[in-house]
């Protein structure tokens, strides 16, 4: 069993590298973006005076720096061209790697044959479209495109052959059959998960609870084995590296920089109500956002069917992304008269929001990436940086918009959008305590926090459109702590 255990950790390393490799080009190209933005508006400290917050820096002024226009347009512009490449990646490269692909590997492990879900096309076609799609500033992971890609890592490592390619290596050819197949299958796409949310055992649990539906305890060791290799990989890469920038202490792993939720809180008995309240919601919120995706998505599909013309049929998918980037945009300038506030967050960027401070925040909120939002609604004692004016209207515009973006024709995943969401309205409930209680100083009541609330709101909304449990409960964990 020697070269199953060694190809397992080779897929792992693989994934692993993958990971890292989506994570720093997104970055990048989010970086690049926004870089371009700020040379279309440069704004003088003299002309105005500036307040800073917890990770956000707020400029008021009351002149005309900058050309506001052509900054939007510029943000529009780029989006625009990322979406463009992304989803024509997909329909007219790759259709199988529309989607998140997660729904088509686990047919797969269940006995359905897709075509063309594990050739070479597939992979660069899905991995061109999930970081542009994510990058571009639609509301989207690369969670679910990561699992498809590390099933793929784990196809083609395990059989060493592309018809595509015209490649027939003769090594680990013991593996070339369906069983086997299908346990590479299994641990790549456990690996893909464990390599996003550094999560190696909620990697195998969620290919137990979501992904297999043939499993063994050999299986579940090695699947383990993929999944702590995967992690290891991209948790060493991204030691020294950010944004392909060598930044020093290669194997060094710091903590803050992995962990959204830093020293967790002592907890009081009476923190189950609220919970169990938000679990409640979660599970409500979930099924609401279930059937409204479904039903737009039938709506899509009957309104594509009604194309005759296939080419025709794919560009108005084209289109369809674009007009729900676009959307999604509207937050950058909310406002185009004389008087304007400049929202600069720590990146860098720079944009334009109406002069109420709540307006902002919820444009802030917005305009940030996920990954970002997520770490500022997860903060503890920031009961004063959002209020619920700017929550609940970044509430409403993130759910209805990541409903509608599932099931374009990207390459997306949902996770993200999960926990934004759910961290939104578990971070409103937070404050509702907050302006019942006050704000509490001891440790018997530290626990009414926001940031704690925003948390298991999320893992809440999460568990309610997943139906995961026990899978996510250690990704969570394995997040936060």
């Amino acid at each position: 069993e020697w070269d199953r255990w060694l190809l397992m950790g080779l897929i792992g390393t693989a994934v692993g590298m993958l990971g890292f490799l989506v994570h720093q080009i997104i970055d990048s190209l989010i970086k690049l973006k926004w870089d371009l933005v700020e040379n279309y508006l440069q704004v003088s400290k003299r002309n105005g005076t500036w307040s800073m917050g917890a990770d956000v820096v707020i400029y008021l002024s009351t002149g005309q720096d900058g050309n506001i226009h052509m900054t939007w347009l510029c943000a529009l512009g780029s989006g625009l061209a990322m979406v463009v490449l992304s989803s024509g990646s997909v329909l007219f490269f790759c259709p199988a790697g529309s989607l998140s692909g997660l729904p088509e590997i686990i047919g797969y492990l269940n006995g359905t044959s897709i075509q063309h879900l594990f050739n070479i096309k597939t992979f660069l076609g899905t991995f061109v479209s999930c970081v542009l799609a994510v990058a571009s500033g639609l509301f989207c992971g690369p969670e679910g495109p990561m699992i498809h890609l590390g099933a793929l890592l784990g196809c083609g490592l395990s059989q060493l052959q592309s018809d595509t390619l015209g490649v027939h290596l003769p090594i680990f050819t013991r593996f070339r059959n369906s069983a086997d197949k299908r346990s590479f299958i299994t641990a790549g796409a456990g690996a893909g998960i464990a390599s996003v949310f550094r999560a190696p055992i909620g990697g195998l649990l969620f290919t137990l609870e979501e992904v297999s539906s043939f499993w063994d305890i050999r299986l579940a060791w090695q699947t383990f084995f993929c999944c702590l290799m995967a992690t290891f990989t991209t948790d060493l890469l991204s030691s020294s590296l950010c944004g392909f920038v060598y930044r020093g202490h290669f194997g060094f792993f710091e903590a803050e920089k992995r962990i959204i939720f830093w020293n967790l809180l002592d907890m009081n008995v009476l923190a189950f109500v609220p919970t169990i309240l938000l679990g409640m919601l979660g599970g409500l919120l979930g099924a609401l956002f279930v059937s409204l995706n479904i039903k737009i998505n039938k709506l899509r599909m009957q309104f594509f069917n009604s194309i005759p013309k296939l080419s025709l049929r794919k560009t108005s998918k084209l289109l369809e992304t674009l007009l729900i980037l676009v959307i999604s945009c509207v937050p950058l300038v909310a406002n185009l008269g004389s008087g304007r506030n400049f929202l600069a967050l720590e990146v860098g960027c720079i944009f334009s929001f109406p002069c109420s401070s709540e307006q902002g925040s919820a444009a802030a909120l917005l305009v940030e990436n996920g990954k970002q939002g997520i770490t500022y609604l997860f903060k503890r004692g920031t009961h004063e940086e959002f209020g619920y004016t700017s929550l609940c209207t970044a509430l409403a515009f993130y759910f209805i918009l990541s409903c509608w973006t599932a099931g374009s024709a990207v390459a997306s995943g949902l996770v993200i959008p999960m926990l934004y969401t759910g961290a939104l309205y578990g971070r409103i409930i937070g404050l509702i305590l907050v302006s019942i209680f006050g704000v509490q100083t001891n440790k018997y009541g530290a626990w009414i926090d926001p940031g704690l609330f925003a948390a298991i709101g999320a893992a809440s909304f999460f568990s309610g459109v997943s139906r995961l449990t026990i899978s996510l409960t250690v990704i969570m964990v394995s997040m936060l702590s």
